[in-house]
């Protein structure tokens, strides 16, 4: 059991909503894990939150082969927006949906991957494909997360979740859950990955190992 504060002791509100927001949302998804990285919940419970508080499971019936709905986001670090169909005419395309609650929080499953992919973008490269992250957090935030995790790959903001829903990810408890997809220069699907509890995300070699079996 764990203790707040001693017999006598007052304790800080700011800490006690805290530590009430993780054990309450740690216990709704019974994980052993941390659910959350950081104790500071600053805009977290938002629009976005609540229309992405009920599980609904990865739905995805994307064919392999088949053509993907096109979108278009902003990217947080240059400030203009990109086009899917723009890319995918040049080079194959790599798409990493995430699953960040702020720029405080960030899934426990999802940090580690995406530093993997961070560390990885130049071998992305070296393949002749372009590597997009597309979070659900807004500009504000998307721009902290940018300058804290030292992002390379370019971070697509998309705070009303309408990509996340096209490719059918799936939600949980505040949040969009991730996929990731690799489309080909006829803006075809050649690779998808859905989340699960067995099987969180596919890593960055994974992905580069499927970059390999495109046809040339």
């Amino acid at each position: 059991m764990l203790t707040i504060a001693r017999s006598g002791e007052s304790i800080d509100p700011d800490l006690r909503v805290n530590y009430l927001m993780n054990a309450w949302l740690g216990s709704l998804v019974n994980v052993q894990l941390p659910f959350f990285s950081s104790n500071n919940f600053t805009g977290l419970v938002n629009d976005r939150f609540w229309q992405n508080f009920f599980p609904v499971p990865a739905t995805n019936r994307l064919v392999l082969g088949g053509l993907v709905p096109d979108f278009e986001l902003p990217v947080v670090q240059q400030g203009d927006r990109i086009r899917l169909a723009s890319l995918w005419v040049e080079k194959p395309v790599v798409i990493a949906f995430t699953r960040i609650f702020t720029q405080h929080q960030y899934c426990p499953f999802c940090l580690p991957h995406i530093k993997d992919l961070n560390q990885q973008y130049e071998a992305f490269q070296a393949k002749g494909a372009e590597l997009l992250l597309v979070t659900s957090t807004d500009i504000g935030q998307s721009q902290m997360v940018v300058t804290d995790l030292q992002l390379k790959m370019p971070l697509l903001s998309d705070p009303e979740c309408k990509t996340f829903k096209k490719y059918q990810t799936g939600q949980a408890l505040g949040a969009p859950l991730p996929a990731q997809f690799i489309i080909t220069t006829a803006g075809r699907l050649h690779y998808k990955h859905l989340f699960s509890f067995f099987d969180h995300n596919s890593s960055a070699s994974q992905l580069l190992a499927e970059l390999d079996q495109l046809p040339v």
